[in-house]
């Protein structure tokens, strides 16, 4: 018997109201993370990525959206409906999150640390001497090689990649199941980032923390990630296991994102762009939000396509009106 997901989103549906429209940031979005699972969530900016992941730990403002359908499970507990008190247990316990800036996710004025010994003793009820050690063993853990000198460092002392290890020290400190990284390395340089990612999987395998990995970058989803959800103006538009995602991308906007990575063309050539913008989602077009900016739109995208499976086991799935035909 398979265990239950992690964290569990089922046709999720949400609004910010607005002085004229309401803007629609998700629209029947469903997803899953299960035990042990890298799971990436890839689009441009709007296409709803970082509400999600927000939405999942509750730390959007409170009274700025409106949920008008659908649930969201954590580790089965209903985080749609649980009390603030209930939360704080859920932060930093059951799940974290690593953010796309330190900089601004650390407190300025606070050793390194005072932040992470102030995590450790709330959460897991240690003396001062005891998160002290295990907040050196966790910097240790991270490859970092002077853990006491961190400690004793303000976060701008430190360089984004250095800070960055120690975001995923401090989400690493309770043994979370679950790890939502939004753009977690968006800030640092290409060498860096993939050091980063790199440490961030190798910690998660050894620990079965699952992880929710928010990015725009289909290269990092490809190196990875065990599973992609890519989303558009709100919605899931293609999701499945990231190698048959990656190796033959069956919606049109998968594509486009695809065709815009730099090994995609020869030396010389110019790297190919998806067209126009992505539209305003206080006034979304009807039928399939991408058929403006799609290069194989037909009459039949007028009407929206649901997304549904287009492999026999279920695991791929697409909202276009060709992968349907194609699947049937």
């Amino acid at each position: 018997m398979s265990s239950p997901a992690v964290l569990a989103i089922d046709n999720l549906s949400l609004e910010f109201p607005a002085y004229r429209n309401n803007v629609q940031a998700l629209n029947g979005v469903s997803l899953h993370v299960n035990p042990g699972e890298i799971v990436g969530v890839v689009g441009e900016s709007g296409s709803g990525k970082s509400v999600t992941a927000m939405l999942s730990l509750r730390l959007l403002p409170e009274r700025s959206y409106r949920i008008t359908q659908g649930s969201l499970h954590m580790l089965g507990r209903d985080m749609l409906g649980a009390r603030e008190k209930d939360l704080l247990q859920v932060r930093g316990r059951d799940a974290a999150m690593i953010f796309q800036e330190p900089m601004t996710a650390l407190n300025p004025t606070r050793r390194i640390g005072r932040q992470m010994l102030d995590v450790i003793i709330h959460h897991q009820h240690l003396s001062k001497a005891e998160a002290r050690a295990k907040a050196i063993a966790l910097l240790k853990d991270m490859h970092i090689a002077d853990p006491e000198q961190i400690l004793d460092s303000y976060p701008f002392e430190l360089s984004g990649g250095m800070r960055q290890r120690v975001m995923i020290a401090l989400a690493f400190s309770c043994d979370p199941q679950l790890l939502i990284a939004d753009e977690p390395t968006t800030a640092l340089d290409v060498t860096v980032q993939r050091q980063v990612l790199l440490l961030l999987r190798e910690k998660a395998r050894q620990r079965g923390t699952a992880i929710l990995l928010i990015t725009h970058d289909m290269a990092v989803v490809s190196q990875f990630c065990d599973r992609v959800y890519v989303m558009y103006t709100g919605a899931v538009v293609e999701e499945g296991p990231t190698a048959q995602v990656m190796g033959d991308p069956r919606h049109p906007y998968t594509q486009g994102l695809l065709s815009g990575l730099p090994e995609q063309v020869q030396p010389g050539e110019d790297l190919l762009t998806i067209p126009g913008q992505v539209p305003n989602l206080a006034a979304l077009p009807s039928g399939c939000t991408f058929r403006e900016r799609c290069p194989q739109a037909m009459s039949q995208c007028a009407e929206r396509p649901r997304l549904n499976p287009i492999d026999p086991a279920h695991l791929r799935k697409s909202a276009c009106w060709l992968s349907a035909k194609e699947s049937v």
